[in-house]
């Protein structure tokens, strides 16, 4: 009975992974599975590249009840550290678009930073923003790079995506808007530029 069980499960697998997605409201509809996944390929082989650029804010909140920003390790010299040096911690930020957190929501940042350097505060960040809502609903983007934090602007590469997404690169410039020494909350503004198909 559960090998039987175990075959109408993976046969369904098998048909779903190949039935186009589409993911809300004004979505762009993205196929999936792997014969999807090769179908696309050989269908970009001529296609012309496009540039996207995406503009939100990404609220980063480390105090209260439920924080988006917790550190998961840390060396025991990390509390002597000016620079927090040794720390890691897991975010799930939300992405809106606009400032204030009551705006339209787009999306989360979810992943991993350290901080990396003994000299300024600074992040080693590897990330996702994952769209939730509007046109790029269901689409990532994969963003790593260094982020000294206390400067004016900072630079994070794209390397990749999936969705709407796949095979992108390009590059982000995040602004502090603001940040609350006390609390540690802070709205950083993004700008994104992506070459994708």
């Amino acid at each position: 009975m559960e090998k039987a069980i175990f075959t109408i499960f993976m046969l369904c697998t098998i048909v779903l992974s190949d039935v186009p997605m589409s993911h809300g409201k004004g979505s762009v509809s993205i196929e999936k599975g792997p014969k999807a996944m090769e179908k696309w390929f050989k269908e970009i082989a001529g296609a012309n590249e496009k540039v996207t650029q995406l503009h939100f804010y990404l609220h980063d909140i480390v105090s209260g009840s439920s924080p988006t920003n917790i550190p998961i390790a840390m060396a025991n010299s990390t509390a002597r550290s000016p620079t927090y040096f040794g720390l890691i911690a897991a975010m799930d930020d939300l992405l809106t678009e606009g400032p204030s957190p009551d705006s339209g929501i787009v999306g989360r940042a979810q992943g991993l930073f350290g901080s990396t350097s003994l000299e300024e505060i600074a992040y080693h960040m590897t990330f996702n923003f994952v769209f939730t809502n509007g046109k790029y609903n269901g689409s990532t983007l994969s963003v790593i790079g260094h982020n000294p934090f206390l400067h004016e602007y900072r630079e994070l590469s794209i390397v990749g995506g999936s969705g709407v997404f796949r095979l992108a690169r390009g590059t982000t410039v995040l602004k502090t808007l603001s940040y609350n020494s006390t609390s540690g909350d802070a709205i950083v503004e993004y700008n994104v530029t992506i070459i994708h198909y």
